[in-house]
């Protein structure tokens, strides 16, 4: 990709390639960023830029690899500034409790989504910093703030990402970049459940069964969007996002909604 210089303000968004990522990217897209869409699945990408270059956005791409520190670090050379990071790239790989886990889907979901995270930041903070006003954002994952069976692996990662969001808006608090972290809940994509679940098209589906409105890509896009556009003095440090029918990582509405009060008396 050649140098990018503009005084446009520049987005980069990593995981672009669909789901949130890819809804992101429009979304700030149409707020006026150009916006610089990375993912390992370069043709994705690019049939994303080309899109918004067609609607008359400012939009390029980068097949990149988040978990490879030296395509991150050439990444980053190849940029004259950058204004607003969102790290969206991650994902879950299986749903087995612990005592039967597969330490290679642990190692994996923890070098996208935490390291991942550490290899964008790292490089593109003192770009941030240069910008006067820099955003930092992390998408995470209702999953970093509270465990449940069978996701051990995955809410350990996203717990990493936490901390590291909370950790460097502490050690980065005299400089003029916000960090700001995003964590979705039940968010209905075509690939998150299909990925966590090894293509299983079937058990992927029963994730959502009988939610009546589980979250969008664009739900997250559009919040991701708001907390950005914020006045650069203004950090929404964490904000988590939940359709209704999800009271928690663990409890689930399946089914018609109740139109009676809650505590209405019943004729026996």
């Amino acid at each position: 990709m050649s140098s990018i210089a503009s005084s446009t303000p520049l987005a980069v968004v990593t995981g672009a390639s669909s789901g949130i990522g890819a809804a992101t990217a429009r979304r700030l897209a149409a707020e006026g960023y150009e916006v610089v869409l990375t993912a390992r699945r370069e043709e994705r990408v690019e049939a994303l830029a080309e899109e918004l270059r067609a609607a008359g956005h400012a939009a390029r791409a980068r097949r990149l690899d988040v978990t490879d520190r030296a395509d991150v670090d050439a990444f980053a050379a190849s940029l004259d500034r950058c204004d607003v990071l969102v790290n969206n790239a991650g994902g879950a790989v299986g749903l087995e409790p612990v005592a039967e886990a597969d330490p290679a889907d642990w190692r994996a979901m923890y070098e996208v989504n935490v390291l991942g995270v550490l290899h964008l930041t790292q490089a593109l903070l003192p770009a941030l910093v240069a910008s006067g006003a820099g955003t930092v954002l992390v998408v995470s994952s209702t999953a970093g703030h509270g465990v449940y069976e069978g996701g051990g692996g995955y809410v350990a990662a996203k717990h990493g990402a936490h901390v590291l969001a909370e950790t460097l808006r502490l050690e980065i608090v005299d400089r003029p970049v916000r960090v700001i972290e995003i964590a979705p809940g039940m968010v209905r994509t075509e690939e998150f459940s299909l990925t966590r679940f090894r293509g299983d098209a079937e058990r992927a589906a029963k994730v959502y069964e009988g939610v009546e409105e589980p979250l969008t890509a664009e739900d997250v896009a559009d919040t991701v969007a708001w907390a950005v556009t914020r006045p650069p003095h203004v950090n929404v440090d964490l904000l988590v996002l939940r359709p209704r029918a999800q009271a928690s990582n663990s409890k689930v509405h399946r089914g018609p909604v109740r139109t009676d009060a809650p505590g209405q008396a019943r004729e026996r």
